[in-house]
C-alpha cells in the first residue's frame, strides 16, 4: 500500500513537471500543494482543468475518465495523464472536451503573457 502510494505521488510529480516542459506552467502535485485526498492530482495547471493521473502498468481508460470526470466541477474540463513504466506520458480528453481545453490554454498562456510570464509554445 505505502509503495502503491508513493509510486502514486512521484507519478503526480511526474506529470506536472512533464506539463510544466510542454505548457509552461507551474503545475504542482495537488496533495502535495492543496492539502487534502479530493485535491486534484495536478494543481495550479490551468484553470478549469482537472487532471487524473495514473502512472500504472495496467490501465482502464474508461475508468480513468470517468474518475475524472466525477472528481471534477461541472465546469470542469477532466483529463487523464498516464504512463508505464519505460513509456512516454499520454494526455487524454474526450473529444467532445478538446475545443474547451484549448480555449483554456488559450485563455492562461493569454494571462500569463499580460502578467509578464511568457509561457512556452
Amino acid at each position: 500500500m505505502v509503495n502503491s502510494r508513493d509510486k502514486g505521488a512521484r507519478g503526480e510529480r511526474e506529470a506536472a513537471a512533464e506539463l510544466n516542459s510542454i505548457f509552461g506552467t507551474s503545475a504542482r502535485r495537488g496533495q502535495q500543494y492543496k492539502g487534502s485526498p479530493e485535491s486534484p492530482d495536478v494543481a495550479e495547471f490551468i484553470d478549469g482543468v482537472h487532471i487524473e493521473v495514473k502512472r500504472v502498468e495496467r490501465f482502464n481508460l474508461y475508468d480513468a475518465l470517468e474518475q475524472a470526470e466525477r472528481d471534477s466541477g461541472p465546469l470542469d474540463v477532466p483529463v487523464v495523464m498516464h504512463r508505464k513504466s519505460r513509456k512516454d506520458w499520454v494526455f487524454v480528453v474526450k473529444t467532445r472536451d478538446m475545443l474547451r481545453f484549448m480555449d483554456m490554454y488559450d485563455e492562461a498562456r493569454k494571462k500569463s503573457l499580460e502578467e509578464g510570464k511568457p509561457q512556452e509554445d
